[in-house]
């Protein structure tokens, strides 16, 4: 279940210089995505199996309209009462993520990837170390998710991450170098060519490289006047 989430504007803290944690290797391929409906029926028998489902899917719902605070408790149980069932545990870490804690969304996400082989939540996990500031686990997290060779949206969300933990440390040039490499302007973007583009403008105001970072606020503007602050980004620059 893959699903956008705000990585932006948090305080970084943490053991910057730790080794990344030891993790079971992925397999060639994903796991086989089981129903979570009938992984709960298996788990904790018919009666209790239909009441949990009744609760993950309300927490789905809340999720989906943004209700973090109110997908939280039902979700928190599910974890409890069925914790081999990889969607529960992908839904109660993306969760806690939204609600900005990050130490118990690592912890969730790091055993969905374990549960499912999937590289699915990456850039997700890679932001909650990067919020830690384990920096190693976001490297390794990116080696990995580079290696496994997902989609295009995937690879981009965890490269805007990668670049976004090396500003946080003052790394701006090798920030910059992230986003550069393999870049070249679309000629129909889609959203994560512009959200690149965008990331990769504000490293060059941050450089202090102005015209670049008006340049490339201006594309994005020219396709997508609604992201973020981009026109008055272009405003600011002109």
């Amino acid at each position: 279940m893959v699903r956008k989430s705000d990585r932006s504007g948090r305080s970084r803290s943490g053991p910057g210089g730790s080794k990344p944690r030891q993790r079971v290797p992925l397999p060639p391929v994903p796991h086989s995505a089981a129903d979570p409906h009938s992984e709960l029926m298996r788990a904790l028998g018919p009666e209790r199996g239909r009441s949990a489902v009744r609760r993950f899917e309300a927490a789905a719902k809340a999720f989906r309209a943004e209700r973090f605070k109110e997908s939280l408790p039902p979700l928190t149980r599910l974890a409890r009462d069925a914790p081999e069932v990889a969607d529960i545990r992908e839904l109660h870490g993306l969760v806690l993520y939204r609600l900005g804690r990050f130490k118990a969304a690592m912890g969730e996400l790091e055993y969905f990837r374990e549960l499912s082989g999937s590289t699915e939540q990456h850039p997700v996990l890679a932001d909650c170390h990067r919020a830690l500031g384990r920096w190693s686990d976001v490297e390794a997290l990116w080696k990995e998710l580079g290696a496994a060779s997902p989609s295009a949206e995937l690879v981009t969300e965890g490269r805007l991450v990668l670049a976004g933990a090396k500003a946080d440390r003052g790394e701006l040039p090798a920030a910059i170098r992230v986003l550069e490499q393999g870049w070249k302007l679309p000629s129909r973007p889609r959203d994560h060519h512009l959200r690149r583009a965008y990331a990769l403008a504000d490293l060059y105001e941050r450089a202090g490289r102005s015209p670049r970072a008006r340049e490339l606020f201006r594309w994005v503007e020219t396709h997508d006047p609604q992201l973020a602050d981009v026109s008055q980004r272009v405003r600011a620059l002109s």
